[in-house]
């Protein structure tokens, strides 16, 4: 059995720890508050201006615009991944599971022959994809410890460039979607080509589809598309990168919640032995000195 000095002492490392982990899901909580309100903001418009532009661009009247490389799928040789992580740690399996997709989609292109460029969005995504071969072309740690909307849409132009270059024939997104406080989702989403937002999903089609083919449009259609397409294409951008923050600070959330809770279960635990050691040694004390005193 541990003496008692022994256990008095984890009972200060655990009650130092347990500051620590209840510190940190206050701060957690703090910046999921705020990213969920800016998630709840901005997410609905930008899914409806997406569907607005995928129904100018799919419109079956005569005057369809044939738009262009930005909806016409090519043959796959070259691909670019921008993969979504966090700069630090202590959040569950949140950057865990977003590295492993990573790496299964990269097996997948690289058996295919495909030639793959990863842009590495946060510095435990850039780690593990320079271990295995894939450094990112620059450094976008920045975008996941202060997320802002000039730096996405700087990122969004340069893929949307390398995509009209013919550098890249598709662009993929792999990152974690916050489902709910509690709850993330592994997600990996095609930015280009071009798609109705959640196509293949019923419910999600509705935005594209409350933009009828009937409409008139001034001063014209393509006039609308060249200021919708690039406005789109950054707000996508932004909106995956708040989405990931979000799901992060909900997942540190819940493991530092998990580990206060452990922390105090030790703590109990840990009481109870020191309490059951300190009696035993008194008791001990106690005979001892009864009988010295019959003796």
């Amino acid at each position: 059995m541990a003496s008692l000095k022994e256990i008095k002492n984890r009972i200060a490392s655990v009650s130092s720890t347990l500051k620590i982990t209840s510190a940190m899901k206050m701060v957690a909580s703090a910046k999921l508050r705020k990213t969920q309100r800016a998630m709840g903001n901005l997410g609905p418009y930008q899914a409806l201006l997406s569907g607005i532009l995928y129904g100018l661009l799919t419109s079956d009247e005569s005057d369809r615009l044939d738009l262009h490389a930005y909806t016409q799928a090519r043959e796959v040789h070259k691909v670019a991944l921008v993969c979504f992580a966090s700069n630090s740690s202590l959040c569950g399996a949140f950057n865990t599971n977003a590295v492993r997709e990573a790496l299964s989609v990269l097996r997948e292109y690289t058996e295919a022959g495909v030639a793959v460029t990863v842009y590495s969005v946060g510095r435990k995504m850039a780690d593990a994809m320079r271990r295995a071969g894939y450094p990112s072309p620059a450094d976008y740690t920045a975008l996941s410890a202060r997320p802002g909307y000039e730096q996405a849409a700087a990122l969004g132009e340069e893929l949307v460039q390398g995509y009209l270059e013919g550098r890249f024939d598709r662009v993929e997104f792999i990152y974690n979607h916050a489902r709910s406080a509690s709850s993330q989702q592994v997600v990996r989403e095609t930015y280009l080509p071009f798609a109705a937002p959640g196509a293949g999903q019923e419910e999600s089609t509705l935005s594209y589809r409350l933009f009828p083919p009937d409409y008139i449009v001034e001063p014209g259609r393509a006039e609308l598309v060249e200021e919708l397409l690039p406005k789109v294409l950054r707000l996508k951008m932004y909106t995956v990168l708040l989405d990931t923050v979000t799901a992060e600070h909900g997942a540190r959330v819940v493991a530092m919640q998990t580990a206060t809770d452990n922390a105090n279960s030790l703590l109990v635990t840990l009481t109870l032995e020191y309490n059951k050691s300190r009696q035993q040694k008194i008791t001990a004390e106690i005979l001892d000195i009864v009988g010295g005193s019959l003796a």
